[in-house]
């Protein structure tokens, strides 16, 4: 059984979770409507990805004996300056998650939930993959520049990174 204190940090991440959900969902949308088709697929995929992070949350917290609260979210930001304003709101939102679980795992260690810490580590390893993969698209777009063919190229590379995402999704990898 966790503790209160963990079951509190557990929910707070899981609400930081579901909020990432419908932001990359409002991104994705943003690019959806702004003619970056690859870009758009690949943060729907990561739409996916961010619900599952949730849910993995969810039932480990109800195994654990916890009681998960489902609380109300603030609406995302839905409009952008550019692609490159997108991904680099992505990086800073991954931080700002790496940041909270890193926060979480100390919560664990303080409460003496080994169990848990263990279980957050690989939401840690997560982490360091979603931000090393945002800092390279930003890479990609910088070096396109303005130029729309560059950004035609980057875009069709986050199409086929958005095809490898959902088959890891679904576990068709």
């Amino acid at each position: 059984m966790v503790s209160k204190n963990v079951e509190k940090a557990l929910n707070e991440q899981i609400k930081k979770e579901e909020h990432s959900s419908r932001i990359y969902l409002a991104m994705a949308s943003w690019c959806e409507r702004n003619g970056y088709p690859g870009a758009s697929d690949f943060l729907y995929a990561q739409t996916e990805e961010e619900r599952l992070h949730m849910l993995k949350l969810v039932h480990y917290l109800n195994d654990r004996g916890g009681n998960t609260i489902v609380d109300k979210l603030e609406a995302p930001i839905a409009k952008y300056k550019s692609l490159l304003d997108v991904f680099q709101q992505v990086l800073k939102h991954e931080e700002y998650i790496s940041a909270s679980i890193n926060e979480l795992y100390a919560v664990c260690v303080k409460e003496g939930d080994f169990t848990t810490a263990n279980y957050l580590q690989w939401y840690i390893n997560e982490q360091i993959e979603e931000e090393s993969t945002a800092r390279s698209i930003i890479d990609q777009i910088n070096l396109a520049g303005a130029e729309k063919g560059g950004l035609f190229m980057v875009d069709k590379e986050l199409a086929a990174l958005a095809t490898t995402k959902k088959a890891e999704i679904t576990g068709i990898a």
